[in-house]
């Protein structure tokens, strides 16, 4: 277990601003001893920042109480949300998230942590950080709540079309984590697939089931349809980024949705007032144990070092929530124990 984690902070992106990042990593600091370095152009960080900063001298070092530091460093560049992948790729490499991510490559941070373009960041992890030998591509997981347990799903997005071969990687590099950070053994690991039926599914979902199968590293419990995630039926759910990015936003927008009509239906009359203000001990609970700034922060699995990407929309709150998990991932060595398997385990 690392004592002091060293997190790499793009403080730029995100749509409400470098505020949240740098408030958010404040609090963090506050709570545990680690350094966070948060990249950005000096005078923003400065303007946006909790405390006082000497724009002097790059980077700024402010340390804590407890230990902590946080170091501003600027940037002269940023990555917005129009940039095209290739296009960051080849022309901000002064950016707060090109310089947030070689900071991990350069051994300078354990981890990096970004709420800006996702095609750029992943583009970037790509190329800085690389694959271990064996993978192919990046997977982006997410873990989410179920009524059992959490859920690791995965990919959300990284590749939108995926042979046998990169769902199978994404199956073993999701039970890894599984193990590492939730300390579930044995996860159990399901295709998602349009039926429980071995006839069901396309042609790669098929091999790859049948590869799965045969696989006794592996806890492969075979197909789960959409609506079995959320009754907690498997531990680790496998997909194209397709797929999983649409399952992903749907099931966002339906518990906006909930929240919004049970909202309406407590306001709209003196009777739902009245039942609302009975049932709001129960509506905490439910908000606790689903709260979507609890899930915040999706892993790149499969690049030598941990890349967190936070939800463009979060707020301070959220944005914790993806340094807590990448805090996790530093301490658990997930990325290690991904290359110590595909290492020992080959497909």
């Amino acid at each position: 277990m690392t004592d002091s984690i060293r997190l790499a902070v793009d403080a730029m992106g995100g749509d409400l601003g470098p505020r949240v990042a740098l408030n958010a990593a404040y609090s963090l600091a506050n709570d545990r001893t680690l350094e966070c370095q948060l990249y950005g152009p000096f005078d923003i960080l400065a303007e946006q920042a909790p405390i006082s900063l000497d724009i002097s001298q790059s980077p700024c070092v402010h340390e804590l109480a407890n230990g902590s530091k946080m170091l501003f460093c600027h940037t002269d560049e940023v990555v917005t949300m129009d940039d095209r992948p290739g296009q960051a790729l080849r022309h901000k490499q002064n950016s707060s998230m090109w310089l947030a991510v070689d900071a991990v490559r350069t051994a300078k941070a354990d981890a990096a942590i970004s709420a800006g373009n996702t095609g750029a960041l992943m583009a970037m992890g790509r190329h800085l950080l690389k694959t271990f030998a064996g993978v192919d591509r990046p997977a982006i997981a997410k873990s989410i709540p179920t009524a059992k347990a959490d859920c690791l799903m995965l990919d959300l997005g990284a590749s939108v079309k995926c042979d046998s071969e990169h769902l199978i990687h994404n199956a073993l590099m999701g039970s890894v984590f599984m193990e590492s950070v939730a300390g579930v053994e044995r996860p159990r690991v399901a295709l998602l697939n349009i039926g429980s039926e071995d006839i069901k599914g396309n042609e790669q979902i098929r091999l790859a089931a049948s590869s799965l199968q045969a696989n006794e590293a592996l806890n492969f419990i075979g197909y789960i349809e959409g609506d079995q995630i959320y009754r907690g039926e498997a531990d680790v759910v496998v997909c194209d980024g397709f797929v999983g990015n649409v399952a992903l936003k749907v099931s966002e927008g339906v518990a906006q949705l909930m929240v919004a009509e049970m909202r309406e239906a407590f306001s709209s009359s003196w009777y739902g007032r009245l039942v609302g203000r009975f049932a709001r001990p129960l509506l905490r609970k439910w908000q606790r144990q689903f709260d979507p700034d609890r899930y915040n922060g999706a892993s790149f699995l499969g690049l030598q070092g941990p890349l967190i990407k936070s939800h463009g929309g979060a707020d301070e709150l959220a944005f914790r929530s993806a340094l807590e998990l990448a805090c996790e991932q530093v301490n658990s060595e997930v990325a290690p124990r991904i290359c110590r398997r595909f290492e020992q385990e080959p497909f």
